[in-house]
């Protein structure tokens, strides 16, 4: 029997309070790989190019909620619900500022159009439960993530990201040290995607004018194995990088046509 002729579920809602019901659509539809399916893996994946329009009434509406929020130190964060569906749809990533949210617990992004997360997610030194479920174009996180060293509970989208246990989709191929020269304070991110690459994921240490060591590494975060991106100063920083998580990829690696442990 296909997936098309099975009885239909319903499952629960666990943030209806995010979901927005006025008119509009607040997710762009994503193309990098099929979501919907169990199956072989696709063809090459590459990374999203969309550049943060920093003048969108959304993104400077989300810009005054982390003011808020900083200023009365609440323990929970759910912005967009704030926003109205366009505005939401402005958003394909987070501020720098969301590092400020160093009393924030609770981080929930359901159904968002982000694209990328900053590495200042790391600096949210409190948070213990982050929700960016339904946000199908987030295929991937940025290592900094593992500073968070009370995060413990997360809702991921797996199939949305890459590498994911139930079919594997493939990573992007990362670009080698020294292939091409980035602007570091806005790389491209058709080669790079990341809007920061000033610091070492690693060891904190400064990037150098050539670029960061990039490299792919699945890690158990909370309880997701998430696929994350490391901008590394030096191949002694990815040398010093833990194993990947149990049944992914055992080493850090480019991405690209490299082999994967086989789905489930």
């Amino acid at each position: 029997m296909t997936d098309e002729h099975l009885p239909a579920q319903v499952f629960p809602n666990r943030f209806p309070e995010a979901v927005d019901s006025r008119p509009g659509v607040p997710q762009d539809r994503c193309h990098c790989f099929g979501q919907g399916r169990v199956g072989p893996p696709g063809p090459a994946t590459y990374f999203h190019t969309e550049i943060q329009d920093t003048g969108a009434p959304g993104w400077l509406r989300l810009l005054e909620l982390i003011e808020e929020a900083v200023a009365d130190g609440r323990e929970e964060f759910r912005p967009l619900p704030e926003l109205s569906p366009e505005e939401r749809r402005q958003i394909v990533t987070l501020p720098a500022s969301i590092g400020r949210l160093t009393a924030v617990r609770t981080l929930v992004l359901y159904g968002s159009n982000l694209v990328r997360i900053p590495p200042e997610i790391g600096d949210m030194t409190n948070l213990e439960e982050f929700s960016p479920y339904t946000s199908r174009r987030l295929h991937w996180f940025p290592y900094e993530i593992t500073r968070c060293g009370r995060l413990v509970d997360s809702t991921v989208s797996t199939r949305s990201i890459y590498g994911n246990y139930k079919y594997r989709p493939p990573f992007p191929r990362l670009v080698p040290p020294g292939d091409t020269v980035p602007d570091l304070d806005g790389p491209a991110p058709a080669g790079w995607d990341t809007t920061a690459a000033r610091t070492c994921s690693v060891c904190t240490g400064p990037i150098s004018a050539t670029g960061p060591h990039q490299a792919w590494l699945s890690r158990v975060v909370a309880t997701d194995v998430l696929p994350l991106l490391v901008n590394a100063c030096s191949q002694v920083c990815l040398d010093a990088l833990p194993p990947g998580a149990k049944g992914y990829i055992p080493a850090p690696h480019r991405g690209g046509a490299i082999e994967q442990p086989p789905s489930r």
